[in-house]
């Protein structure tokens, strides 16, 4: 059994004896390397009781060299592939995790945030060339028809601009985004929280397969592992640490994607929100993330995303109405304008009192409005010109 072969074998062992991102595993795999921190567990010697616990409970359920080697055939049949740190597709960004800390953690799920040993990985693509420039797309799988359009659109969007759409495969927002970059014919990946052979949620398996013709379904647990509520929690630190920037389309008060975004803040990553109706359950969660958390930055659009994510440069247009031709008068000019009678003509002295400028002023500026087709001189006075569709001539 070559090196790598060996370290595969030892890093989905210890997946399986220890749910991924325990911090203490971690430890020992980049003091003991992995092979030995395996015999380590395995022999009783893990520093932490609770670990010792752990890993004697899981190992009465079998041996977990044995269970190693059983995922791995499962993978081949599969026709999935594990990655591991030094593989060319290793994706070097989760690395960061290194130094992931949420404030005031205080559930297990929060304060296990190590990176991961290893990936199980299905689909055409490399890992970390499809994750290289990627946006994730996360909201409530109880979704409404304003934040499943948003989602579809941005997912669209994204892909049209050779964009990366990551998300959990969830109902909801996360399919919606699935399905926009599908229909773009651009790549997604489904980042999972149970075994590759089992995507959850099921109603959503034609959408898997066409992910993983397509782009890629990714996951820590190997295959056979069971989708338990933790593991989203603990897939969320991989939604959020793989990718350039991650937006919360529509969240729920407590929902665990707002905690994918926590994450993204944590990591000092873009993390975007899409504001939704004041009187939406669904928008809850995310408009308290604006409230709360200075570093998130509301977004309405695909420009304004690409802003957040892209090159030094990119710019989102600025939302302004439609061009009026006054818009680049000068202040005086706009005043007689706007004193002008609606209908009607209107003499210079008059108008002069009505804009509260010289005669001087209003003289040397009609000349210039008529130029610009502003205004129309007659032989009694000036009137506005024409609108669209209306001739006005003088008399």
């Amino acid at each position: 059994m070559s090196t790598r072969e060996q370290s595969v074998l030892a890093r989905v062992a210890l997946t399986w004896l220890t749910e991924p991102g325990t911090r203490s595993v971690y430890g020992l795999v980049d003091e003991l390397g992995p092979v030995r921190a395996l015999d380590l567990l395995l022999d009783g010697g893990a520093p932490q009781e609770g670990l010792r616990d752990s890993v004697a409970a899981r190992s009465r359920a079998g041996d977990a060299r044995l269970v190693a080697a059983e995922a791995l055939e499962r993978s081949d049949r599969l026709g999935a592939r594990v990655v591991i740190p030094g593989d060319e597709e290793w994706p070097m960004t989760v690395e960061q995790l290194r130094t992931l800390h949420l404030p005031d953690a205080r559930r297990r799920v929060d304060r296990e945030t190590a990176p991961p040993l290893c990936f199980w990985v299905r689909g055409p693509w490399p890992l970390a060339e499809i994750l290289d420039r990627s946006v994730a797309v996360v909201g409530a799988r109880a979704a409404t028809a304003y934040g499943a359009h948003v989602a579809t659109g941005l997912g669209y969007g994204l892909a049209d601009r050779d964009w990366t759409v990551v998300s959990g495969g969830a109902f909801g927002i996360d399919a919606a985004a699935h399905r926009g970059a599908l229909n773009a014919g651009g790549r997604t990946v489904a980042v999972l929280a149970c075994g590759l052979d089992r995507p959850y949620p099921m109603g959503n398996t034609a959408m898997f397969d066409r992910i993983a013709d397509t782009g890629l379904l990714v996951s820590e647990w190997p295959p056979g592992a069971e989708p338990l509520r933790p593991r989203f929690l603990i897939r969320n630190r991989v939604i959020a640490a793989g990718t350039k920037g991650t937006v919360l389309v529509e969240a729920a008060a407590r929902s665990g994607a707002t905690q994918t975004t926590r994450r993204a803040i944590a990591l000092r990553r873009p993390a975007m929100v899409v504001p939704g109706p004041v009187t939406s359950a669904m928008s809850v969660g995310a408009h308290e993330l604006l409230r709360e958390e200075p570093a998130t930055r509301l977004v309405t659009g695909l420009d304004q995303v690409l802003e957040e994510v892209g090159r030094i440069g990119e710019f989102a247009p600025v939302p302004r109405g439609p061009d009026r031709p006054t818009d680049l008068l000068d202040d005086d000019a706009r005043a007689i304008v706007e004193a002008m009678p609606p209908r009607g003509r209107v003499d210079v002295d008059t108008l002069a009192a009505r804009a509260g400028l010289p005669v001087r002023t209003v003289l040397r500026t009609m000349s210039m409005l008529e130029e610009l087709a502003l205004v129309v001189r007659g032989s009694d006075g000036y009137l506005l010109a024409a609108g669209p569709g209306r001739t006005t001539r003088p008399n």
